[in-house]
């Protein structure tokens, strides 16, 4: 039994090329969403099993990495090829060298896997639905039925989702959702204003969303829950890496959640985990003690409509994206 449970479908193993006085060094490690936010909740030492399939030679590699990490592995071992990259990083930079998606689930894999995920779940406090890299290993639906199922057992459901996934896990109803402004607005779902954002987070509670959390790259971030609208400032620290804060960010939420916390506290030990990110090329690494440290300089306030600029407005499409993300998807088609 984990404190948490983690829903990661397929894992991917990362190569990167770095340079260090001249000479090459080659870094070999487990990737994606899910094994972000289990890294660091191992760091800020909650109990992770993760739920996943794996395949092929990068499968075994990747195994191998998540036992090393202090990861309770459950996962389904398939035929095929797995998710995988190379990149180069000695400019500084990150350069893609080669890069593979994996190959989808077939319907026998995504079973056994569903399966796994509800047994596991119900044996923890919390359950994170992530999502793969490629959006066709396996289908959206998935996630609202994963939704509908652990719920009513019981679970305690946090996505860190967006798209067709995040839309299909709102159908089934989750306790916290996280996303960013970047994905709301790649997704015409907002504007680039504060009250824009506020009024997609309180469509997304009317969807099913309890708790909704947005991250802003270096603007405060946003959370939403029966209290109302909280702004949430972590110190501002030198940017590394800013990849996998906002996995971080989700972790350290969830850490404070599994020892108690609501997540209007907790989301304090999640800003000063994702500002603990960005200072480090690993993603989902800290230490415990730092993270602490962070925490008590991260502050909070209230916002009221006429602090966000409650005049601005999401545009329409957006409204109707948010509404009823299938009927706007047909209109737009048929435009």
């Amino acid at each position: 039994m984990s404190d948490v449970t983690i829903f990661a479908p397929a894992p991917t193993l990362t190569v990167t090329v770095e340079s260090a006085g001249g000479d090459d060094q080659i870094h070999i490690h487990a990737g994606g969403q899910g094994v972000w936010q289990a890294r660091m909740l191992r760091r800020l030492g909650i109990s992770v099993t993760m739920c996943c399939t794996l395949a092929g030679e990068a499968g075994e590699v990747i195994r191998h990495l998540l036992e090393d990490d202090g990861i309770r592995v459950v996962a389904i071992d398939r035929q095929g090829r797995g998710s995988a990259y190379v990149q180069d990083r000695r400019d500084g930079e990150r350069v893609t060298v080669g890069e593979e998606s994996g190959d989808p689930l077939e319907r026998h894999d995504l079973d056994e896997l569903y399966t796994a995920l509800i047994r596991e779940s119900m044996r923890s406090e919390i359950v994170i639905l992530s999502g793969p890299a490629d959006d066709e290993v396996l289908p959206a639906d998935t996630y609202r039925r994963l939704a509908a199922d652990l719920g009513p057992a019981g679970c305690t459901v946090v996505v860190d989702l967006a798209g067709e996934r995040l839309d299909a896990s709102l159908e089934g109803g989750v306790d916290v959702l996280k996303i960013s402004d970047e994905e709301l607005r790649d997704h015409g779902l907002t504007d680039e204003s504060t009250a824009g954002v506020v009024e997609a987070m309180r469509r997304f509670r009317d969807r099913g969303a309890r708790t909704v959390i947005v991250t802003r790259a270096g603007d405060p971030l946003l959370m939403l829950d029966d209290e109302g609208v909280l702004e949430v400032t972590p110190p501002k620290l030198e940017v590394a890496d800013g990849r996998g804060a906002g996995d971080s960010l989700t972790a350290g939420v969830v850490a404070g959640m599994v020892r108690g916390e609501s997540p209007r506290t907790a989301i304090t030990l999640g800003a000063a985990a994702g500002a603990m990110n960005v200072t480090r090329h690993g993603l989902g690494t800290g230490d415990a003690e730092t993270i602490a440290g962070l925490r008590e300089r991260v502050s909070t306030k209230a916002v009221h409509d006429e602090d966000s600029g409650a005049s601005a407005r999401v545009s329409p499409d957006g409204l109707a994206a948010l509404a009823d993300p299938a009927a706007a998807a047909d209109e737009g088609d048929a435009s």
